[in-house]
């Protein structure tokens, strides 16, 4: 046993992101969702009047949207809102330096690696803990340009003029039924502003970490980059895995004006208990471009659909993806294209595999109106099943109305072959071996568009998923 291990033996260890510390919460809405919850984290967070009123009505919609079974999976239905706390926060303003993070917090972070991330090679970190942002922190050279880097609760205070102008235009409230439970009680998240013509060389990085058992996470992220800007921003998520169901509603509006560019990079490593429910969208104005790489691993259900506006001419928009679906989970995931002007171009590429009993799902929304010029669109869905029990799903909407238009779809389904397992362990490989390099030579052209250090720990969650699929 190692001396930390030993130094905190209340912590319970399974894998990497399988532990957690004892609760230790100053602010505490409760369980359940009320108009006195919201009133508590208003009371909270010293939200200002608009605020609280766009909660209550965000409340109204989401109680009167009824769950969007009739297209999505019947396990919604058990869902048990009443269940979950929706607010935890011990100290609610973050630190600027992690030796003022309190001790557990700072553990935590210290076991996932982030300070050791921020160091090596990023422009600024956010790292939230349930509810609230623990650690904040931008790089001095990066602050002096201009970038705005807090959380979203900072944001909302301390940039009012920039913060209210975009919040909620991208993503209204009654875009769905979560996006409007995430507008009731939103807390956490990440608002960045990068100037027009700042091009932010290193990464900014914001974790998520659930450690609390029946708790839902609701962070709010909302980046804008001005004219000409440029921003690679990039999450990853963990929960532990309780014996209840935890959940997790984040929503993220992007905006690139003119010439700007956002890339949007995400490491999904929920525990398998976590129903995870997240609304993404970006607008592109003209010449801009917006990429989500997204990468979906863990969590019991994931419904996730990172999508394009593409408003101004010459703007453009993609999706990189990969969802790994194991026993007992179901990847629903996807991309929306919408083109609404001229010469606009996205692309979609989305890989999933399914191993065991799990789920995976491709769901695509491509919409290109008559009265546009010039749009074009590529769409790729290949999904592996490692074996006859698991399943796959893909459902394409493409509306392409007129004739000046390019648009390509192509799908394929494949399943890893008792041949091809054979001929590699003749060479000397074991089975879990092949196994482990046909699903890498399976994602490793998408594998390659993440960043460096998290390419690795991609293929590393991907390794430890595949252990015991074989057989």
């Amino acid at each position: 046993m190692s001396t930390e291990t030993e130094e905190i033996a209340d912590i319970k260890v399974d894998t990497i992101g399988d532990f957690y510390f004892p609760e230790n919460h100053v602010y505490d809405a409760g369980f359940g969702l009320s108009e006195k919850t919201i009133d508590y984290i208003c009371d909270v967070k010293n939200d200002p009047e608009w605020v609280r009123e766009f909660r209550k009505k965000a409340l109204q919609v989401f109680n009167e949207k009824p769950m969007p079974t009739h297209w999505a999976t019947k396990d919604l239905e058990n869902i048990h809102f009443d269940e979950f706390r929706y607010y935890l926060a011990g100290d609610r303003k973050p630190k600027r330096s992690w030796d003022e993070v309190p001790e557990e917090i700072k553990r935590t972070f210290d076991r996932l690696g982030i300070p050791e991330q921020e160091r090596k090679y990023l422009a600024g970190v956010e790292a939230q803990y349930d509810s609230e942002a623990a650690y904040s922190n931008i790089k001095a050279a990066v602050e002096e340009q201009g970038v705005i880097f807090v959380n979203s609760t900072e944001g909302l205070q301390k940039h009012p003029e920039i913060f209210r102008k975009w919040f909620g235009k991208v993503i209204p409230t009654g875009d769905n039924k979560f996006s409007a439970l995430n507008s009731a009680v939103f807390s956490g998240g990440s608002f960045i502003y990068i100037p027009p013509g700042v091009k932010v060389k290193h990464p900014l990085q914001a974790y998520f970490r659930i450690n609390s058992e029946q708790f839902g996470q609701f962070e709010r992220t909302l980046i804008i980059a001005d004219e000409g800007a440029e921003v690679m921003y990039m999450e990853g998520c963990t929960a532990p895995k309780f014996e209840t169901a935890t959940l997790h509603s984040a929503v993220v509006e992007l905006v690139a004006m003119k010439d700007a560019k956002i890339q949007y990079v995400t490491v999904q490593n929920w525990s398998s208990n976590v129903f995870n429910l997240v609304t993404k969208r970006g607008l592109a104005h003209e010449n801009a471009e917006i990429r989500w790489i997204d990468c979906n691993i863990g969590s019991r259900l994931t419904m996730k659909y990172p999508g394009v506006v593409m408003k101004g001419r010459k703007a453009r928009g993609e999706v990189i993806s990969i969802a790994l679906a194991n026993t007992g989970q179901h990847q629903d995931t996807g991309a929306k294209m919408i083109h609404a002007a001229d010469e606009t171009t996205s692309n979609v590429i989305s890989k999933s595999i399914s191993i065991g009993q799990g789920r995976s799902t491709y769901r695509g929304l491509v919409h290109i109106p008559k009265h546009l010029k010039g749009c074009k669109n590529n769409t790729e869905c290949d999904a592996l099943l490692i074996n006859s029990r698991s399943r796959t799903d893909t459902y394409p909407a493409i509306s392409v109305r007129g004739n000046q238009h390019a648009t390509q779809h192509e799908a394929s389904v494949s399943q890893v072959s008792a041949e091809q397992l054979f001929y590699m362990q003749q060479r000397g490989l074991s089975e879990a071996e092949a196994m482990s390099l046909s699903v890498n030579g399976f994602i490793n052209d998408l594998v390659r568009e993440f960043p460096m250090e998290y390419s690795v720990e991609l293929k590393r969650l991907i390794d430890l998923e595949m252990e015991g699929s074989v057989g």
